[in-house]
């Protein structure tokens, strides 16, 4: 059977997973029924669970992606106010790949002329913490997030705002969003291709993506 993703459309350890503990009552009829899974989660709270993952990894039933956005800790915070932090994601993947989970890490979102910079030291701690593989999403922006990303841009970061949003554009065919499959996640053009570039030589020269994950 095709593997389930937990994770593609919200993350399954918000901090209300650690009252509820709804995702580990499902990870639990996985194991039971000997279903695939793999996980998507930028919360360390993972960890808690390692128990049915490290036994589920062992039957090639299981991956986790833990996503990175940055290592500088006053974009997380402006970012992601209630995530782990880089250092409590990167522990995560320790502990996971310590414990025979794959490991991928997700450098999600790229913004452009933000947190692009980070790329290559994010790609080299994850693979030092255990990832094997990685991947990464340029910045998306449909529909109403559009708005509230350029009013979180301008207020943080008045300076540099016109200059992301302009290399938003040069990726997204002038558009700020480009929702094709096999273009909304990478984006197209110079900026695109580099970053492109960027990536893939990076992970050729830390080994990652070179063994296929669930």
């Amino acid at each position: 059977c095709s593997s389930i993703t937990l994770g593609a459309n919200t993350d399954p350890y918000q901090p209300v997973e650690k009252i509820h503990s709804i995702t580990r009552e499902v990870l639990q009829v996985l194991q039971r029924c000997r279903h695939p899974v793999s996980i998507i989660t930028k919360g360390a709270l993972i960890t808690r669970d390692i128990d049915i993952l490290a036994a589920m990894a062992a039957d090639g039933l299981c991956s986790v992606a833990i996503s990175l956005t940055t290592l500088d800790a006053r974009l997380k915070r402006l970012m992601e106010p209630r995530a782990a932090s880089h250092q409590g994601r990167l522990a995560a993947m320790k502990s996971l790949s310590a414990a025979g989970v794959p490991v991928t890490v997700l450098f999600a979102p790229v913004i452009p002329a933000l947190n692009d910079c980070d790329m290559e030291d994010i790609l080299g701690q994850a693979q030092d913490a255990g990832a094997q593989a990685a991947a990464y999403i340029l910045l998306r922006l449909p529909l109403e997030i559009r708005d509230l990303f350029f009013q979180w841009l301008h207020e943080h970061y008045p300076l540099r705002a016109d200059h992301v949003i302009s290399l938003l554009r040069q990726s997204r065919g002038g558009a700020v969003n480009d929702s094709r499959f096999g273009h909304r996640m990478r984006g197209t053009g110079t900026c695109a291709d580099l970053l492109a570039q960027r990536f893939r030589l990076c992970c050729k020269r830390l080994g990652l993506n070179q063994r296929e994950q669930i």
